[in-house]
C-alpha cells in the first residue's frame, strides 16, 4: 500500500493490516499504531479501524486491551466460527422435506434458563414465547422452544408465526452483533418425548443459544434434536 492513499471498507483495513502482519513488518507481540493514526494514514473513519481490528481480535489474531493498545498476538489461535442456520434450509440441503408446525404463541416473561439471561426485556408480556415443531421427510427434527425480546424486537408482536418459523423470520429480521451458544447431552422427557417420537429418557442434543444487539437481548432459544442428530463446522484460518 502506498503511504496517504485511502482505503474504503473495514474490509479493506483488515486485509492491508493482515499484509502487514503476515509481512513481519508487524511482528508477533508488536504493538500496532492507534485507531486515530490508522484512521489518518489509511483516510477512513475510526469507527471503519475499529471494526476492522475487532474482527481480527475477535480471531485471535490480535489482542486489544485498554490502556495497553493493540498488539499481534504472539500465539494466535484459530477460533471456529459458527453461523446460525435456517432450520428450513437445513433440512432441505439434506434433500429432506421440510415441515413446520407451531405448537404454541403467548406474550409471557420467560421462564427456566431463559429468565437469568433475558431478565433486562422487560416484566410479563416483556417477551413473545413461541414453541414449534421443524420436521425432515414428516420425522420430527428439532424442538424450539424460544422467547423474544419485544423491547428489542417489536415487530415480533405482529407476527404469527403460522407459517414462517421464528427462526427463519429472526435471522431475515433482527441483525445480531454477537451471541453465547451451549451444546449439551440431555435426555427427552415427557412432552419432549411425545414431540419428537421418541421413547422418554431417549438422548437428545440441545442447544442453548442468546443472541443479541449490542447490549440488549433478541431472543433466547433452547434447540431440541431427535436422537440421532449430529453437527459439523469448519475449522479453517483467517488469511
Amino acid at each position: 500500500m502506498t503511504r496517504g492513499a485511502r482505503i474504503g471498507g473495514w474490509q479493506a483495513v483488515q486485509a492491508e493490516v493482515l499484509r502487514r502482519i503476515h509481512a513481519r513488518e508487524w511482528p508477533p507481540g508488536h504493538v500496532i499504531p492507534g485507531e486515530v493514526a490508522l484512521a489518518r494514514e489509511f483516510g477512513c473513519a475510526r469507527a471503519t479501524v475499529n471494526r476492522a481490528l475487532q474482527a481480527l481480535a475477535d480471531t485471535g489474531i490480535l489482542e486489544r486491551r485498554r490502556k495497553a493498545g493493540t498488539r499481534v498476538a504472539l500465539h494466535p489461535v484459530s477460533r471456529a466460527t459458527l453461523d446460525i442456520p435456517v432450520i428450513r434450509q437445513e433440512i432441505e440441503a439434506r434433500g429432506q422435506t421440510y415441515g413446520y408446525r407451531l405448537l404454541a404463541r403467548e406474550e409471557q416473561a420467560p421462564e427456566g434458563w431463559a429468565r437469568t439471561v433475558m431478565h433486562h426485556a422487560g416484566a410479563a408480556g416483556g417477551c413473545l414465547h413461541v414453541e414449534a415443531l421443524h420436521s425432515a421427510d414428516g420425522v420430527p427434527f428439532v424442538l424450539e422452544n424460544r422467547w423474544i425480546s419485544l423491547s428489542t424486537v417489536p415487530g415480533a408482536a405482529e407476527r404469527d408465526f403460522a407459517t414462517v418459523s421464528a427462526n427463519e423470520w429472526l435471522l431475515a429480521t433482527a441483525p445480531y452483533t454477537h451471541g453465547d451458544i451451549r451444546f449439551s447431552a440431555g435426555t427427552a422427557d415427557a412432552d419432549t418425548a411425545r414431540l419428537l417420537d421418541c421413547a422418554v429418557g431417549a438422548p437428545v442434543f440441545v442447544v442453548n443459544r442468546v443472541t443479541w444487539d449490542h447490549d440488549a437481548p433478541i431472543t433466547a432459544v433452547r434447540l431440541s434434536y431427535a436422537p440421532g442428530y449430529s453437527v459439523e463446522t469448519r475449522i479453517g484460518t483467517l488469511s
